[in-house]
């Protein structure tokens, strides 16, 4: 058996695949439901390439692949995260410049 990933279920795929057609949660399996077809990205990308990828396809979550197997998840609150963390330093190292402060 390969170490690839067969899908991903999000809670659009449940809410579209269950919910609205009125499907029972404990007797549908998630095969029936997941998206096979995953985008993902690998450890070496930059968060602007995962963030254009997710803003593109609409996704909140997004599979880390490393030698064809997972390794993590990057979710859209990460990205966010990491922006703000940013911005921050930024701010930071502009404030120290305009007082002639060192960090």
């Amino acid at each position: 058996m390969a170490n690839t990933i067969a899908g991903i279920v999000t809670k659009r795929d449940y809410a579209r695949k269950v919910v609205l057609m009125d499907r029972s949660s404990k007797a549908t399996p998630v095969r029936e439901i997941m998206s096979k077809a995953v985008r993902f990205v690998r450890p070496d990308q930059t968060t602007d390439d995962c963030m254009a990828l997710m803003t593109e396809r609409r996704m909140r979550h997004l599979p880390v692949i490393e030698n064809d197997r997972l390794v993590g998840m990057v979710s859209i609150s990460d990205l966010v995260k990491n922006i703000i963390a940013e911005q921050q330093f930024t701010i930071q190292q502009l404030e120290f410049y305009i007082h002639g402060e060192r960090p």
